[in-house]
């Protein structure tokens, strides 16, 4: 028998239609509400560990870049704490919020984070999940926003004791989940919907 449960419950999911970005970062339309679209920055003042950018862009099945996505990361501050009331493990970064949301580039689809690098976290077993951020994709066309990973390929000792990456079946589709360092300092992190190099989708 279910479990019948009147607290918590999960708010139902549906597509983001055409004005997601209107509702959601009114700003980045042109709109100049509130001062900011929330998300747009992360860092509060100065912070902990090692500031970083992250870039990307979401493609469809033809390698088509969409132009009207809305990308959400949260994770946890360079010590692996979360900025938490719940956060036992110590003090999270004051001036970091652990949240951020971008809209792609209209022209280009590309979309920015400025972060920081996060640190391990512990996993429910005691194991160390290697540093990580998590993200949720959203466009027109999307009914359910789909859940991803972002770690980092030059944290290849912690990516290859990590308790999620290692029960992946498929073990050659892991670098869809792996910013790569560029020559600029930047990571790079391409999201594929379709095709050859699909990005890894997690069912939360």
């Amino acid at each position: 028998m279910v479990q019948k449960m009147d607290y918590l419950r999960e708010s139902p999911s549906q597509t983001a239609g055409p004005y997601v970005h209107i509702g959601c970062t009114p700003n980045f339309t042109g709109l100049n509400m509130y001062g900011g679209d929330l998300g747009t920055s992360m860092k509060t003042g100065p912070v902990q560990g090692t500031e970083i950018t992250i870039k990307g862009t979401v493609f469809d099945g033809t390698g088509t870049p969409l132009r009207d996505a809305m990308i959400e990361i949260w994770q946890p501050d360079a010590a692996g704490l979360f900025p938490s009331a719940n956060e036992t493990r110590g003090t999270p970064d004051p001036n970091f919020t652990g949240w951020g949301r971008s809209a792609g580039d209209m022209d280009t689809g590309e979309f920015t984070f400025e972060t920081v690098k996060p640190g391990a976290v512990p996993f429910p077993d005691g194991r160390m999940q290697a540093p990580h951020i998590t993200a949720w994709i959203v466009a027109r066309g999307i009914n359910i926003g789909l859940h991803s990973r972002i770690y980092f390929a030059d944290e290849e000792q912690a990516n290859a004791a990590d308790p999620i990456l290692t029960r992946i079946e498929h073990q050659n589709r892991i670098p869809t989940l792996l910013a790569q360092k560029q020559a600029d300092g930047t990571y790079r992190f391409d999201i594929h919907l379709q095709g050859p190099n699909e990005t890894i989708f997690f069912d939360i």
